[in-house]
């Protein structure tokens, strides 16, 4: 699915894992839209990256936790590019390391309302626009899920890990439910991954302390797991849909 007419927009795509699906898009031939919640100058600098290595790209504020940001920012690509081909859900919040019962209903309230409820409102503008049955030409989604959605996270992120579980049965569901109107829908499940999401939890050492514990012993990058979103977005995979795809070194 190379091209350079083809867009791709990518949710929380200012840094990690985001930013490095931003890269390797724009490398596959895609006009790429940033999508950054806070982080105007870190959107920013990767989109002169993109752009001073021959790209085509632009900074988009949102926060997926507000639907009228998400209508606003599926507004702006619209205006930009006139067109959506690929989309990544990937945009989601972590909170500090806690029990179930030491949580309380805002934290719950939040993780839910940006993971969850934030992906479905996300994909329901890209299927509006994608969707053959509402005139569009096709596409792709992915939504990236989590490791933890089937390790639960016990005793750190029982939350988080039933999100990623929610991203896992939307994925599903929504494969099947546009699978007649040129739109696939998979995600893919990151295990450890070294990147800052794990200080923003309060676990800076996290790779660390759990890289013994992992088959391959060692963290995964950003960029493995943007190879794998890649390929999910693009014709190769054109007969896959509903598709898991965990890139967690055999945890």
């Amino acid at each position: 699915m190379s091209g350079t007419h083809k867009v791709l927009l990518v949710t929380g795509g200012s840094r990690g894992i985001g930013a490095a699906i931003c890269r390797l898009g724009s490398k596959a031939g895609y006009r790429v839209a940033v999508n950054y919640a806070s982080n105007q100058d870190a959107a920013e600098a990767l989109v002169a990256e993109i752009k001073a290595a021959g790209g085509e790209a632009f900074a988009v504020k949102g926060d997926v936790g507000s639907e009228a940001d998400i209508v606003a920012m599926f507004g702006a690509v619209d205006r930009a590019y006139g067109r959506l081909d690929a989309f990544v859900n990937n945009a989601g919040i972590v909170d500090v390391k806690a029990r179930v019962d030491e949580m309380d209903v805002s934290r719950l309230e939040r993780m839910m309302r940006i993971n969850v409820v934030g992906s479905f409102l996300c994909a329901r503008e890209a299927v509006k626009r994608m969707s053959t049955r509402h005139g569009g030409e096709g596409g792709s989604i992915v939504n990236i899920s989590s490791a933890a959605a089937v390790l639960g996270s016990p005793g750190e992120y029982v939350d988080y890990a039933a999100s990623k579980g929610a991203i896992d049965t939307f994925t599903i569901g929504l494969a099947r439910e546009v699978a007649l109107e040129g739109i696939r829908v998979n995600a893919v499940r990151p295990g450890i991954i070294d990147t800052e999401i794990h200080a923003s939890g309060g676990q800076p050492d996290r790779v660390e302390r759990f890289r013994d514990l992992l088959p391959m012993k060692r963290a995964g990058t950003v960029d493995e797991v943007a190879g794998a979103v890649l390929y999910l977005l693009s014709d190769v995979a054109s007969y896959t849909t509903g598709a898991i795809l965990n890139v967690s070194g055999g945890r």
